[in-house]
This record gives structure tokens, C-alpha cells and sequence, in this order.
């Protein structure tokens, strides 16, 4: 897995990287084909903001929220792409049913 953190009109602290890259463990407990992952941390007028972009086999899953608290954001970011994930991961391993059962005659 490879995880990118870049940051927008804020530098991204060792602190910061480190608190990013514990949380975003937690993804990968529940879904262990996560290829790739790109964290952007931003300052602005409105808040801060945090996005993240996770490309998993066979889609692309997006998150972004703002609150006044960085660390607050990257917590609700998580929370919101988990939920994401788990969703992805019922859906492509399928609902197997069972095979209709032969009729006797």
C-alpha cells in the first residue's frame, strides 16, 4: 500500500504524519486490497479541511471533511471512508445463494 500526504497552505509535521498514518491503519484491518492512497490536509478561511482519495481494487473511494480542528477532521475522515470500505467490501464479495435444490419426481 502505498499512502501519500501532502499538505495544502499547512506543513505536515512528523506529529501529523504519524497521527495520519495510525488512523489510516484501521482501513486496512477491514480491507487488506487497498493499492493506493493519497491524504491532503488543508488550511482556509472556512476551517480545515482533510481529503482522501483510496484507489481499491476495482474502485475509487472518495471522503473529504471540514472542521476547525485538524486532528478532529482526520477522525471524521476516517470514520466516513470506514464506513465507505465496509460497504465496498460486502458488495464485491457477493451474496452467494444457495443452488435451487433438485425436485424429486
Amino acid at each position: 500500500m502505498n499512502l501519500s500526504i501532502s499538505g495544502h497552505h499547512v506543513s505536515v509535521t512528523p506529529a501529523l504524519r504519524d497521527y495520519v498514518t495510525q488512523k489510516v491503519e484501521r482501513i486496512t484491518r477491514h480491507f487488506d486490497h487497498v493499492i493506493d492512497m493519497n491524504v491532503c490536509l488543508s488550511v482556509d478561511k472556512q476551517g480545515q479541511k482533510a481529503e482522501i482519495n483510496v484507489h481499491v481494487k476495482g474502485k475509487d473511494l472518495f471522503a473529504q471533511v471540514s472542521d476547525d480542528n485538524l486532528y478532529a477532521a482526520i477522525d471524521l475522515l476516517v470514520d466516513k471512508l470506514d464506513r465507505q470500505v465496509i460497504r465496498h467490501k460486502d458488495r464485491s464479495q457477493g451474496h452467494q445463494h444457495e443452488p435451487p435444490k433438485r425436485l424429486l419426481s
